[in-house]
């Protein structure tokens, strides 16, 4: 899975604003396809469905935060293994590390560079890849 090319992502953020953004960072810039979920539980009954090779997960959000969304996307089997973000304005090193034991690969920071976002994106799915 090495050479696996990154084109789905599933993007779970509830501020309407914030995906506006990150929708035109990701397709427009970066070319990638999104599914775009206002909550946890939309990912949840779409996630599979989409099919994604990356979960980007706010990690604030109301009813279901990011991490309990990832938690409950990782008993649907076919994205146990599907590698995971999420974007916080919560870097702290100690947040990171909590997030990263989650199981999230990485994390973007909020607010994060529309301009960069989808090479930041590229970045962590080649470190992920080895490649």
């Amino acid at each position: 899975m090495s050479d696996a090319e990154l084109s789905k992502i599933l993007y779970v953020e509830d501020d309407p604003d914030i995906q506006i953004v990150a929708k035109m960072a990701l397709e427009a810039v970066g070319g990638y396809v999104l599914h775009v979920c206002s909550s946890g539980q939309e990912a949840i009954t779409h996630g599979a469905d989409f099919a994604p090779d990356l979960i980007l997960l706010d990690v604030m959000m109301p009813d279901m935060d990011g991490p309990t969304t990832l938690k409950n996307l990782r008993m649907i089997p076919s994205l146990i293994s599907t590698p995971a973000v999420f974007m916080t304005a919560k870097v702290m090193p100690s947040d990171v590390e909590r997030y990263k034991e989650l199981g999230a690969v990485d994390v973007i920071a909020k607010p994060f560079d529309p301009m960069t976002l989808a090479t930041r994106i590229h970045e962590i799915w080649s470190q992920h890849h080895g490649g």
